[in-house]
């Protein structure tokens, strides 16, 4: 089992499955929710992902049918949710176990901070 929680710890979450590979978004909505270079992921089905505190939660359409889920009281994103899917986008930031999944690429680095440099041999796509 793998385990996460916001940084207050009222919102935790278990993951009873697999985590699907890590991608790393450097989209500017992706920079701004989190203040930084680039926000790690990767994919859970719903069916594996048990979330606990959910009533802490406070989600914001960031873009249409997407809603992002972060802690109210500490501010820590932890999953965002597209509408139709049978997954979470999980922020990685938010682990406090190893995932156990192998870094797959950098995505979006058409947006990505002018003031940052990939310095990985993970491929780049432009956009996602």
């Amino acid at each position: 089992m793998i385990n996460g929680s916001c940084l207050c710890r009222k919102v935790s979450y278990n993951i009873t499955g697999a985590v699907g590979e890590i991608v790393h978004c450097h989209c500017q909505t992706c920079r701004k929710a989190h203040g930084s270079a680039f926000s790690s992921v990767a994919a859970v089905a719903d069916n594996v992902f048990k979330l606990h505190g959910a009533e802490h939660l406070k989600s914001f359409e960031s873009s249409p049918g997407k809603q992002r889920y972060f802690c109210s009281r500490c501010g820590t994103q932890v999953y965002a949710k597209r509408d139709n899917t049978e997954h979470v986008i999980l922020r990685l930031g938010s682990l406090d176990d190893d995932p156990q999944a192998p870094e797959q690429k950098h995505i979006w680095v058409s947006e990505k901070a002018s003031w940052y440099k990939i310095n990985s041999d993970l491929s780049q796509q432009l956009e996602f």
